[in-house]
């Protein structure tokens, strides 16, 4: 299922060189999905790593928390390697 992600994304925040932004979007039968932005660099330098997860949750905060924790765990975890 292709859905629209323009409904509820939260504030980002900064881990390193690193925004990290939660969006969440209404889904079937009342639950909701959730994706997460991983945003570096500016301008022409600029980079955005999208992350669509596939569970569903039951409330827009539960698939912000959800989409959040991992976005903060992939900023962690790519700032150890570097």
């Amino acid at each position: 299922m292709n859905v629209p992600f323009s409904t509820v994304s939260t504030t980002p925040i900064t881990i390193g060189k690193y925004r990290i932004a939660a969006c969440t979007s209404p889904g079937a039968q009342g639950r909701y999905a959730a994706q997460v932005s991983i945003a570096s660099g500016r301008g022409s330098a600029s980079t955005d790593r999208v992350m669509r997860f596939v569970d569903d949750f039951p409330s827009p905060d539960a698939a912000a928390q959800y989409a959040l924790a991992h976005g903060i765990d992939w900023a962690h975890a790519a700032l150890r390697t570097q």
